[in-house]
C-alpha cells in the first residue's frame, strides 16, 4: 500500500492510526501548500482533490481519512480500534461523527477562512465572515465534550480507537495554527496529554 500524504490534520489522522496499527506505509509526498493536490495527476486519484489518499495493492485508490482507516483497521494486524463488537464499533463510530461534525470541521473552516485564507480563497469557496463563528463553535463544543468524557481514559471508554486519533490530530493541528483548546478543560488536557506521550503521536 502507498499513502498518497502531505501536511495537514487528515494525513496525521491515518498515519497515526496506522502506527498504532503496526503498519508500515510507503509515503509519497503531496506538496499541499504548491496546489499538486488539484493537478490532474492527483485528481486523478482522488478527484475531491484532497489529501491524503491511499493506493491499495491491486491500484484502486481510495481517499477519505474514516475510510482509510476502517481498511487499515480490517487489514492490519492487532486489536480493532474500530471495535471487537457490533456495540463496540457502533460507538466509536458515533463518537467519530460526534467529533468530526462538531469539532474537527468547525475547526478547519475557521482556519480555511482566516489563517488559511491566502491558501485556499483561489480553491474552495470561503467564508472568511463565518470563521469567528466556527472558531466559538468549537470552542462550546470542546466545553460540551470535557464534561462527557470525565472519568473516562479514551473518548469512548477504557479503549484507545479511531475517535481519539481524529481529535487528538486536530487539536494539535488547532494548537499550531491559532486555535489552542482552553487548557482549563482538565478532562480534554489529561486526555490529550496521554495521547501526545503515545509514540503514534510523532507518526
Amino acid at each position: 500500500m502507498k499513502l498518497y500524504d502531505s501536511v495537514g490534520p487528515n494525513p496525521h489522522v491515518v498515519r497515526m492510526f496506522a502506527a498504532e496499527k503496526g503498519i508500515k506505509l510507503d509515503t509519497v509526498k503531496i506538496d499541499l501548500m504548491g496546489g499538486e493536490n488539484r493537478r490532474a495527476e492527483h485528481m486523478a486519484r482522488n478527484p475531491a482533490g484532497q489529501s491524503p489518499c491511499l493506493e491499495l495493492n491491486n491500484g484502486q485508490y481510495l481517499a477519505e481519512i474514516t475510510a482509510i482507516c476502517e481498511y487499515l483497521d480490517e487489514v492490519g494486524p492487532g486489536p480493532s480500534l474500530m471495535g471487537a463488537t457490533a456495540e463496540e464499533r457502533a460507538l466509536t463510530r458515533m463518537w467519530v461523527r460526534r467529533i468530526d461534525l462538531n469539532i474537527c470541521e468547525n475547526l478547519a473552516n475557521g482556519f480555511r477562512f482566516a489563517e488559511g485564507l491566502p491558501v485556499f480563497k483561489d480553491r474552495i469557496t470561503t467564508i472568511p465572515e463565518a470563521a469567528e463563528g466556527l472558531k466559538k463553535i468549537t470552542r462550546e463544543k470542546l466545553v460540551w465534550l470535557n464534561g462527557l468524557i470525565a472519568g473516562r481514559t479514551f473518548i469512548a471508554g477504557e479503549k484507545l480507537t479511531l475517535a481519539d486519533v481524529l481529535l487528538f490530530c486536530f487539536l494539535a493541528f488547532g494548537k499550531a495554527v491559532g486555535q489552542p483548546f482552553d487548557p482549563k478543560l482538565g478532562n480534554i488536557q489529561s486526555w490529550f496529554d496521554r495521547m501526545a506521550a503515545r509514540p503514534s503521536a510523532k507518526a
